[in-house]
């Protein structure tokens, strides 16, 4: 019976995706090296460690929609479920090399991407859980099944500068806002009425108006 192990050797920008998308190298060995691996059908959940590094004072101000004061980051850090990945990976013997690609977005509403646009620099750990099933030749080369345990798992630290990369690649010089439609038709309105060309400058203006108000 197979016994796999996981481990990312590096990760990528994959240039040209239909959304960003990471590519990371999976590399999967097999501790039953002349055992046949027919398919591996492979489940990713891919979790946030944020306890496991340190933050800078401008860190955690731009992380206070996330997590509050920071004097209260020790009861409200918790791990993050940042995604889930597949992947089919082909015959091979001994150990392979798999793309796991990880779709992202730039949506502020998701939990995930306020953390990773609040991070100035250094790395994002990062924790891999495994499962799926697995395709093998048995001792009669009669075609095996078994599942993969969650208990395979393993870590990985993500550089920022890769991910700023990725957006910067797939949305230059831009972010993506979700608004409610209600919101979106006022600040439509706001626009056309008064010939405002370009969001951008419907919002500056409205900004301004604010900071007036409160000044």
């Amino acid at each position: 019976m197979p016994d796999l192990s996981f481990r990312i050797e590096e990760v990528a920008v994959i240039p040209f995706a239909a959304a960003p998308t990471l590519g990371f190298k999976l590399r999967i060995e097999n501790a039953v090296a002349r055992e046949t691996i027919h398919t591996v059908a492979l489940r990713c959940q891919i979790q946030i460690e944020v306890t496991r590094r340190r933050y800078t004072a401008e860190e955690q101000s731009r992380m206070r929609d996330l997590f509050g004061e920071p004097d209260r980051w020790s009861q409200t850090l918790r791990n993050l479920l940042w995604t889930h990945a597949h992947v089919v990976v082909p015959s091979f013997q001994g150990s392979t090399v798999a793309d796991l690609l990880v779709p992202c977005t730039f949506d502020f509403n998701v939990a995930a991407t306020k953390y990773f646009e609040g991070l100035t620099d250094g790395e994002i750990p990062l924790h891999l859980m495994f499962s799926g099933t697995v395709f093998y030749a048995g001792s009669d080369d009669v075609l095996q099944v078994a599942p993969i345990s969650w208990e395979q798992e393993t870590k990985f630290k993500l550089p920022v500068k890769v991910w700023r990369a990725m957006m910067a690649s797939y949305y230059p010089n831009c972010v993506w806002l979700n608004l409610r439609r209600d919101v979106f038709e006022r600040l439509y309105q706001y626009k056309t009425q008064r010939g405002i060309p370009t969001w951008e400058q419907a919002l500056e203006e409205v900004l301004a108006i604010e900071e007036t108000v409160n000044s």
